[in-house]
């Protein structure tokens, strides 16, 4: 198992617990605002990019490098520690304790593996800040998973790692079980479709820090966003959803919204190389196009 660390100690701030009321007004602003970033990518999308879909109808032909497509740029300003394991690439926040974001490729193989489950939560003792098991005892939380164990189960090592702590984030059980299962189980049945699928998960975290879990003080997102592109589909697909860190209601439709708008939001530049004549899907919102299996 490699490692390619980037960054260097820090020193974790202090957080105040806000009152539940205090949390429910920053997540509808934040609701609001995620509403503006969406309305405004749909009014100011051009001519030239429904052009772009029109000519686009066809499954993608040309070579896609894996290495490059689970690689995100992110922000100077955000503290990473860039970790490589067998299956999915992590970037890792020694502040927050919780990654930035998770990116791996799916494969129709992968995704109907026979590996069994870890069902056993380890600290990676490699990584800075990384917190413990133990953090997460009786805080509320689940243990929850950016790249998910079912993607795993084609080898046993990428099955171990996804258990490690690096991979994990606290998550609300009603959705850690609920609509992020889902999306989950939805991304493999495409993987298995449209033969390859590259996925991005991460958390959101309200600055200052709102709230935090055990003695390592482990951040608490506000929110969670998942992006995913379906290359080789016929056509080529892209969809990004955005969760609050709470109760969900209406199933996954309600919470998908455009690749472009959380690269808006978060700062982040999922897919850098992605070329030019596959730019487009990260514009769509259509969540049924994307749901469709054909």
């Amino acid at each position: 198992m490699s490692r390619n660390k980037q960054g260097r100690h820090y020193n974790r701030p202090s957080y105040n617990k806000p009152t539940r009321r205090r949390r429910q007004n920053r997540r509808l602003q934040f609701t609001l605002l995620i509403i503006a970033l969406v309305t405004a990518a749909c009014l100011f999308a051009t001519n030239a990019i429904g052009q772009c879909r029109s000519n686009h109808s066809v499954a993608y032909s040309g070579p896609l490098d894996p290495r490059a497509l689970t690689t995100v740029t992110t922000p100077d300003s955000i503290p990473s520690q860039i970790i490589e394991y067998k299956a999915m690439t992590v970037s890792f926040n020694p502040m927050t304790h919780i990654p930035n974001w998770v990116a791996w490729e799916l494969t129709a193989d992968h995704a109907t593996g026979s590996e069994p489950r870890t069902n056993q939560f380890f600290q990676d003792y490699d990584v800075d800040g990384c917190g413990s098991p133990d953090d997460y005892r009786n805080s509320g939380y689940d243990r929850g998973h950016l790249a998910p164990a079912g993607d795993m189960k084609w080898d046993s090592e990428a099955m171990r790692q996804s258990f490690l702590l690096t991979n994990i984030a606290p998550q609300y059980p009603d959705l850690n079980r609920g609509t992020w299962r889902r999306v989950e189980e939805k991304t493999r049945n495409k993987a298995v479709i449209d033969s390859i699928v590259y996925v991005v998960a991460g958390p959101i975290v309200n600055q200052p820090v709102e709230m935090t879990i055990g003695r390592t003080g482990i951040a608490v997102p506000d929110y969670f966003f998942k992006v995913i592109i379906n290359p080789y589909a016929n056509p080529p697909k892209g969809i990004g959803f955005i969760f609050p860190n709470g109760p969900t209601q209406g199933g996954m439709q309600p919470y998908a919204v455009s690749i472009d708008s959380i690269e808006a939001l978060t700062g982040y530049d999922f897919f850098p190389t992605l070329p030019a004549d596959l730019q487009h899907i990260e514009a769509n919102t259509n969540f049924n196009r994307w749901s469709r299996n054909h």
